[in-house]
């Protein structure tokens, strides 16, 4: 998901509740960030604040409608007038929380959006006897629960995504890093060893395989 949020000292402590909570998240500043980002991006949520120091959070929303983006938004503001709430829903909002919010009822909201959002939010993947649900960041192995880290989850739902195909290392390089925060070769080398471990204590019916000087496979196989 995109946060645009111009106080830095919020966007640091929003997006480290949002990677807790176990998703990946974007983080800019302002207007012009958040719409050339989302220009290049496909996001399941904007979580988007109004007062941006190049002008109003507003303008990015209806600029999104125009465009025909309709990406989930959650605004979060200090405008927490009735009035104020209903410009923000009128000019396409599928949310409002006023500022200062509590962290559990921002989770619980995101959670709620990303549930009535199937247009925007990729369905279930399944591989092998994996199953894992992109809303509630579930991932099972015949139906039990596999515990993953959010960096190991994002790497499975890659793979999931390309079952059967090859996935460069330069494009894991480019999904797996957030605009803030890049990762290496060897930090994914690392999460694969980690991930394949705890695939293969299932079995999960599936085999992460390693295509010499190009990417890593993910097939099915016998459990």
């Amino acid at each position: 998901m995109l946060l645009v949020e111009d106080s830095r000292r919020l966007r640091e402590l929003v997006s480290e509740t949002i990677r807790q909570a176990g998703w990946r998240i974007d983080a800019v500043g302002t207007a012009a960030d958040a719409l050339c980002t989302l220009r290049i991006n496909a996001y399941d949520l904007v979580l988007l604040d109004l007062g941006l120091p190049d002008g109003d959070g507003l303008d990015v929303l209806r600029a999104l409608r125009r465009q025909r983006i309709m990406t989930p938004v959650l605004v979060l503001t200090a405008r927490g007038a009735i009035d104020e709430r209903i410009a923000g829903l009128d000019a396409g909002a599928d949310d409002y929380l006023a500022k200062p919010f509590n962290n559990g009822e921002l989770l619980a909201r995101i959670r709620a959006l990303l549930r009535r959002a199937p247009a925007t939010v990729a369905p279930v993947l399944e591989a092998g006897r994996l199953r894992f649900d992109p809303a509630s960041l579930e991932v099972s192995c015949a139906g039990d629960v596999i515990p993953l880290t959010p960096r190991e989850r994002s790497l499975l739902e890659i793979l999931m995504r390309d079952l059967g195909k090859v996935t460069p290392k330069r494009v894991l390089e480019h999904r797996l890093s957030e605009l803030d925060e890049g990762i290496s070769v060897n930090a994914i080398e690392l999460q694969l060893s980690r991930l394949r471990k705890k695939l293969a204590a299932c079995p999960a019916g599936v085999a992460i395989e390693t295509v010499r000087g190009v990417g890593y496979l993910l097939r099915e196989v016998e459990p």
